[in-house]
């Protein structure tokens, strides 16, 4: 089971965060999702546990979801899976390539 962990303070640790999971079970891995894109590593402030079962993940959620870490407030519920929609067309259709129905036709 995939769990969304969400409204992290950016002093909570992956450990931490999978301390906090263990109690209820096995933890697979956890991962918290950070800026590398500018480079500073900072905590985006929510990350994702994953729990191979689905009974010990939902008993982590029901206990975790709205539990004070950190002085902040977190937000536990079950990740969605990742959506099919929008996976479909060729980079140029999206990009505007010469397939695209955006493209501006020269005037001659």
């Amino acid at each position: 089971m995939n769990i969304y962990v969400g409204n992290l303070s950016l002093e909570v640790t992956e450990e931490e965060l999978r301390r906090e999971f263990m109690a209820f079970g096995e933890v697979i891995s956890v991962t918290i999702k950070n800026d590398k894109s500018t480079g500073s590593g900072q905590s985006r402030g929510y990350g994702f546990v994953e729990m191979p079962s689905p009974s010990e993940g939902q008993a982590a959620i029901t206990a975790l979801n709205r539990k004070t870490l950190r002085r902040k407030t977190i937000d536990v519920i079950q990740a969605l899976p990742l959506s099919n929609n929008g996976g479909s067309g060729s980079y140029s259709h999206k990009r505007g390539g010469r397939y695209s129905r955006n493209v501006r036709q020269r005037k001659g």
